[in-house]
């Protein structure tokens, strides 16, 4: 008893090593990409970004590695562009949390623990998994009733391992959250709480059974979606009992070909379940990737795996409404207005910047004919909006646009032709009205803009007036924005330090000199050792300057070109 004691300490140990040991390499490496030195050539936006997708792909690999639990908290993290950039966001949602398959033995075990007598009603389970994942897999079997099922079962000692992890992550997120720079604006510690509660509450496949129950009670009266029906008596916390559901792969273009069905209606009724789910239930599978669709040999489009679903509250659903009409109309200030009654947009922040990211976003994205893969730029153009602006973008909204991507492109292999704006618009309507609005609301909309025209244009002598007055008596200020005047200022300032720097490297240069001749030389690695770190700083600047000339040189090549 004693020895086993000491083992599982001596493991738990060394996982905690090792996911420190990641922490670790993973802040190095971030502190290394923040030093514009470190960039050979000089540094630039596209070597950054080439930099990060690399950090990106060693993250997710190494979140692979520490198992079932960084895995999800990954895909948790994928959905939160508010704090990662959006290169990271990519590579984290694509994180697949495929790993080899634990024994037979152990899947037996668990189904007699967890059912008790009743494991004598299956005469027949398979041997080899369907499917295996982080958290659970799945083997088909039969009942003693001649039913078809699966079952899905949790993998053993997770709950512990869980814990464990998820309290290191705790400490990892009071870490970075005291760091002055990346702990500003985010709360990590509130995230990796949430994080907790999330993962935990994934470990019950209870709650798993209750989301499959009411998505499939949602489309019950659909002979074209099929769900697979929960048998409760053999379904536990650690199991999962459904039925067994078989079809073709929803990218298996040519299976569906040779089984006579047109790709492109299932393109249809991909996006039109889909969309029914967002906007007339309010409740939506949020990982539909082509591993959790199929096609039923019949043409129905199957739905698998409920661990992740989301929920669209009546508020979110009316205020979503209200900005789709803003966004439909082109209206940047009535969409930047509804953003911050939702509380999307931080208090007291400076709307400029935004106001121009709003715009360039609607004139880009929704102007007219669209892009088949609209929603697939909508979803970019939101993770470069909110990184780093003072937006709070909820992650409901986050797995919908990711859902609605992940459609997108499911339709554009099946049918080239394909786009979600076409299909969507009988569903965007009733989304529209449900926030209030009526037939009458297009003459209202133009009545309250001659108001506020009318406001306007009154209030306008008066304005004129106050601005000559304040201009009259120096009281009127401008703000300015000064893009090469900055420049070249922020050049001479750092020529200055160069010199500066130089002057001082050249005076402690002399004094080594002088101390070195004296009758005590040793004293002269005192001026040696203070000259290092000045030097270090003198070559950053040299790397700087080097790096602004050949800026210039190009400004300058630009601007003969364009003359």
């Amino acid at each position: 008893m004693h020895t086993k004691f000491c083992i599982n300490l001596l493991n738990k140990g060394l996982r905690i090593l090792r996911i420190w040991k990641t922490v670790i390499i993973l802040i190095i490496l971030l502190w290394w990409d923040a030093r514009s030195w470190t960039y050979l050539g000089g540094f630039s936006i596209h070597q950054k970004q080439i930099r990060q997708a690399v950090r990106a792909k060693w993250l997710t690999n190494e979140l692979i590695k520490l198992g079932s639990a960084f895995i999800k908290v990954g895909q948790l993290l994928s959905a939160r562009p508010d704090v990662l950039p959006s290169g990271w966001v990519s590579e984290l949602a694509d994180l697949q949390d495929k790993v080899p398959p634990f024994s037979f033995r152990d899947i037996q075990f668990i189904l007699q623990a967890e059912l008790g007598k009743k494991f004598k009603s299956i005469v027949h389970l398979e041997e080899d998994p369907i499917g295996a994942a982080s958290l659970a897999q799945v083997h088909r079997g039969s009942l003693n009733n001649g039913r078809s099922v699966v079952f899905k079962v949790q993998r053993p000692g997770l709950q512990k391992l869980f814990r464990l992890d998820l309290l290191v992550m705790q400490q990892v997120a009071a870490l970075i959250q005291r760091h002055p720079r990346w702990g500003k604006g985010r709360d990590w510690v509130g995230i990796a709480k949430e994080s907790q509660r999330v993962l935990l509450r994934e470990l019950d496949f209870r709650l798993e059974a209750e989301y499959a129950a009411r998505f499939r009670q949602q489309f019950l009266d659909n002979d074209q979606i099929k769900v697979p029906q929960v048998i409760w008596d053999l379904s536990t916390e650690k199991i999962l009992c459904l039925d067994y559901v078989p079809g073709i792969k929803i990218n298996s273009q040519q299976e569906l070909i040779d089984a006579e069905i047109d790709p492109k209606k299932i393109a249809e009724l991909g996006a039109t379940s889909y969309l029914q789910q967002l906007v007339t239930f309010g409740f939506f599978h949020a990982d539909p990737h082509p591993g959790n669709l199929a096609v039923a040999s019949d043409g129905a489009l199957i739905y698998y795996d409920f661990g992740m679903m989301g929920v669209i509250s009546e508020s979110l659903r009316n205020r979503l409404g209200k900005m789709i009409k803003a966004a439909a109309s082109k209206n940047t200030s009535a969409l930047i207005e509804e953003l911050q009654e939702a509380g999307l947009i931080a208090p007291e922040v400076d709307l400029g910047p935004v106001r121009r990211l709003v715009r360039l976003m609607l004139k880009e994205a929704l102007s007219p004919p669209f892009q088949s893969n609209i929603i697939e730029k909508l979803s970019g153009d939101l993770y470069e909006l909110v990184y780093g602006q003072p937006f709070r973008v909820p992650v409901e909204l986050i797995f919908v646009m990711r859902a609605l991507s992940t459609f997108e492109g499911v339709g554009r292999s099946l049918d080239p032709s394909f786009n979600l704006m076409t299909i969507a618009q009988p569903y965007l309507l009733p989304l529209m009205n449900s926030s209030g609005s009526n037939s009458n609301d297009f003459i209202n909309e133009i009545g309250r803009q001659v108001g506020v025209l009318g406001s306007k244009a009154a209030a306008l002598p008066k304005r004129l007036d106050d601005s000559l007055e304040k201009l009259e008596q120096g009281d009127l200020q401008l703000q300015i924005r000064m893009g090469e005047s900055d420049r070249q200022l922020r050049r001479i300032v750092t020529a200055q330090h160069s010199i500066g720097q130089s002057f001082l490297l050249g005076c402690l240069g002399i004094s080594a000199a002088l101390l070195g001749a004296s009758n005590r030389p040793h004293w002269a690695i005192f001026p040696l050792l203070i000259s290092l770190p000045i030097g270090l700083g003198w070559l950053k600047l040299q790397f700087k300057l080097g790096r602004d000339n050949r800026l210039d040189r190009i400004h300058d090549k630009n601007s003969d070109q364009i003359s």
